[in-house]
């Protein structure tokens, strides 16, 4: 990988590349203090409608609005084509990977990836075993992401097949940037994306054999990081919001109470992890689920998305193998490639990664949000020291890898307008047909120099813009 950053906007001399051109010279004629008081009116819209996510363990409170930065980011339609057969290449081969493992374990027996690796993974779930679901399908919503080098080749940086988020924040950068900059909409040619609500009920409903399937979508409570995603997925969807104590299971049927009596529920689109779905098959302590719900769904008789036990398929440690998976199962070479990734398990790769800790990121196998992770050229000698000392006594827990060339983009800051870095999160949904919107979830870090860009960590969002070459 390149030791350069690629910048988003401008080539190599300064020269504007040729998708940002419009916008370019709409921002030489703004001035800043325009962009500052919309920046305010975005904040502003942003808190009346809510639009926040909980930080845990935050002293200062727990809701937070994630912050919003006004200069787009944009991507040319040609190179979205790479990305979209990309992305829908490596879902499709996750979804096989699922099916088999939980089958036939093709894969496990050709000893291309090591069955422990899977079959003792926390994510894998014996209670899945031999059971079909329709179409063969267990991530029906996939967010898979992405970073740039600085050759400007993409490459995927981890995949999301459990409760991905932040595709809400997605559609409220853009209506916020139809609203407060129309006349950008007006001078090129954007891809829409509002459609993709209709296209997620579309998912959902066409993941049961039934007809007209009754959808809700389950939510561990207003207290969860992601509430109100969950909240305006299912106003978009225009269906039920519900609390494990909305169901219960009578005759192995999931039903919901309403103030017309119980309602058959055939589809739940759950926001919730696998040990809290039901406290008679997984954490018996769980007051977030529905007792009898996976016996409901093991005969058929309701479907969850994304399915129980994705979650060993988004695993860190299963990460290095997905190429491997895609030719496997499809027989294609990959189109998007992996980081370059060291599995701390094996005793030569954790010998590299000891020896170059100061250099490298490691993260936990079952870490997300930034969390539990060692940026190396970030970090103290204390806190490399410490890491390390975690790193020697559960190896298997992580894998590291070299510290990202992650792109720039010109970014609204305190000081004006400076490059910041950036990744990007499109949204898969497979169906009965595998389908993204043109876009994404672009997140940039915000602070100078830093490369984290999640939310949890300081983290904002940008606008996504696909744009006709």
């Amino acid at each position: 990988m390149s030791g350069a950053f690629f910048d988003e906007m401008y080539a190599a001399g300064g020269q504007c590349r040729p998708h940002y051109r419009e916008f370019a010279r709409w921002l030489a004629d703004t001035p800043l203090e325009l962009l500052a008081q919309r920046r305010r009116e975005a904040d502003l819209l942003f808190h009346r409608a809510g639009i926040t996510f909980t930080l845990y363990g935050d002293e200062q409170g727990t809701e937070r609005l994630i912050p919003f930065d006004i200069i787009p980011r944009s991507i040319k339609a040609s190179e979205w084509q790479v990305i979209e057969r990309g992305c829908i290449q490596r879902v499709q081969a996750l979804n096989m990977f699922l099916a088999d493992i939980y089958h036939e374990q093709r894969i496990l027996k050709a000893g291309i990836i090591p069955a422990e690796q899977v079959l003792a993974n926390e994510g894998y779930q014996v209670a899945m075993r031999g059971l079909g679901l329709h179409r063969g399908l267990y991530a029906h919503i996939a967010g898979v992401d992405l970073v740039r080098d600085g050759d400007g080749s993409y490459y995927v940086l981890e995949d999301n097949l459990r409760t991905p988020s932040g595709v809400s924040y997605m559609l409220e950068d853009r209506k916020m940037m139809m609203r407060l900059f129309p006349e950008l909409f007006a001078a090129q040619r954007i891809a829409p994306i509002d459609h993709y609500p209709n296209l997620l009920l579309d998912t959902l409903r066409s993941a049961s054999p039934l007809d007209n399937p009754t959808v809700v979508v389950l939510t561990p409570g207003r207290f969860n990081s992601a509430y109100f995603e969950h909240a305006f997925l299912a106003r978009e969807m225009g269906v039920e919001l519900v609390e494990g104590a909305d169901l219960f299971v009578r005759d192995d049927r999931v039903f919901m109470r309403t103030t017309c009596g119980p309602q058959p529920v055939d589809v739940i689109y759950r926001r919730l992890d696998d040990a809290f779905l039901d406290p008679l098959t997984f954490n018996p302590e769980s007051m977030l689920g529905v007792p009898g719900l996976i016996a409901a769904y093991r005969l058929g008789n309701v479907v969850l998305a994304n399915a129980v036990g994705t979650g060993v398929a988004d695993d860190k440690s299963i990460y290095p193998y997905v190429g491997e998976m895609i030719r496997f199962y499809l027989d294609e070479a990959p189109i998007l490639k992996n980081v370059p990734t060291w599995q701390c398990r094996k005793p030569a790769e954790l010998s590299h990664v000891l020896a170059n800790l100061e250099h490298l990121v490691v993260k936990e196998t079952q870490g997300s949000g930034g969390y539990g992770m060692l940026v190396g050229p970030a970090s103290t000698a204390a806190q490399i020291e410490a890491f390390r000392l975690r790193l020697k006594a559960r190896p298997q827990d992580y894998i590291a890898q070299p510290t990202l060339c992650l792109s720039t983009c010109p970014t609204f800051v305190e000081s004006g307008i400076a490059p910041r870095h950036i990744d990007l999160r499109p949204f898969v949904l497979s169906g009965s047909q595998t389908r993204l919107v043109p876009g994404g979830l672009t997140r940039v870090a915000l602070r100078e120099g830093s490369l984290v860009v999640n939310s949890s960590q300081g983290g904002g969002t940008k606008d996504t813009w696909v744009v006709e070459d």
